[in-house]
């Protein structure tokens, strides 16, 4: 088969022929249909130092997929050939104190697909039954390829409760503005998001986000101001990995203030301490998503009305991949998906 590789440790990705993965009797055979393409695909496609600490070449690449079932191991009854279906890009260990107690996403033993071990972005995938997940019928293919993103913007989104409260999220990447979509549909009062990259501000806007701020025009204190907010946000969903944005967003919340951090930092981050704790400020880390609590929030809130759709600003042939890259490295896209049909 045909799948996307990192065949060296320099910079660049190769399509190259490679075996196609066998299954064993716990596991599902996925023909590929769509996949999105990730930061950490970025990071892996560049050759930057996280990707020559993390990764092995040669390595099929590629974590944000959906497919059909082509076929199932002799173990496997709730899966069977024709249906879609994505993939829980995390394999956990099943034997850890938090795997034993049903706290999967805690486990710390996790490995990654695309990362650990061969990815989606190929014409076929094998996945234990156990990191596979059936999606509705009819669902759209380009939505259920970034089922994996859309998760970590639920888990931060839903964190917290956040009915008539009023939200701060810093960082308009294709998660931030879909944690902005999941909060307006959950109830929230003023949602507002901040970034200093006005292409993407621009994109926040088109899809209904009528609090997009430009940080270097507008202060968090004259949007408070300008939206007659007489205390500090309530939730803050810090999705940039810029410490500025957290300092800022620190800065900005109410007492009592609940904030979860999903964008990694490049480097050491200093944070005023005495802040956090004379405001009394809870601090939560979010990575991945909650097997599969985030997975049944994410169809469901799709079924009753959640457009994520508009998210998605480029669509690409997979033989096209360099394209799709440059899209989606250019700073200026949602998010880019890659058709498998077309090869």
């Amino acid at each position: 088969m045909r799948a996307l590789a990192k065949t060296q440790a320099a910079p660049g990705l190769e399509l190259i022929e490679v075996p196609e993965p066998t299954i064993g009797i716990n596991d599902v055979l996925i023909k590929v249909l769509r996949t999105g393409i990730c930061g950490t695909d970025l990071h892996i496609e560049s050759w930057d130092h996280w990707a020559q600490t993390h990764i092995k070449p040669p390595l099929v690449i590629g974590h944000e997929f959906v497919g059909e079932v082509v076929e199932v191991g002799s173990n496997v009854n709730d899966f069977h050939a024709g249906q879609i279906v994505s993939g829980e890009g995390h394999l956990v260990c099943g034997r850890c104190r938090n795997c034993m107690a049903g706290r999967r996403h805690l486990c710390a033993h996790t490995a990654g697909v695309g990362v650990d071990r061969a990815g989606a972005f190929a014409e076929y995938i094998s996945l234990p039954m156990t990191n596979v997940w059936a999606h509705h019928e009819g669902i759209d293919l380009d939505v259920a390829a970034i089922f994996d993103p859309f998760g970590n913007a639920t888990h931060t989104a839903l964190s917290f409760p956040v009915l008539g409260e009023d939200v701060l999220i810093t960082g308009a990447g294709p998660i931030g503005l879909m944690a902005a979509q999941i909060v307006r549909h959950a109830g929230a009062r003023h949602v507002v998001v901040t970034d200093i990259n006005s292409e993407r501000l621009e994109l926040a806007r088109s899809m209904g986000i009528v609090n997009a701020i430009n940080t270097r025009e507008l202060t968090l204190a004259d949007v408070q101001s300008n939206l007659g907010m007489t205390e500090g946000f309530d939730v803050g969903l810090e999705m940039s990995g810029s410490p500025i944005a957290l300092n800022d967003m620190l800065g900005a919340m109410s007492h009592g203030g609940r904030i979860a951090l999903l964008g990694l930092h490049a480097d050491a981050s200093p944070v005023d301490w005495n802040n956090i704790i004379t405001s009394m400020i809870t601090i939560k880390g979010i990575y991945g998503r909650e097997m599969y609590e985030t997975w049944y929030a994410m169809s469901v809130m799709l079924q009753s009305g959640l457009d994520i759709s508009s998210v998605i600003t480029h669509r690409f042939a997979a033989g096209d991949h360099e394209a799709a890259f440059a899209a989606a490295r250019s700073g200026g896209a949602g998010k880019v998906i890659m058709d498998w049909t077309q090869l």
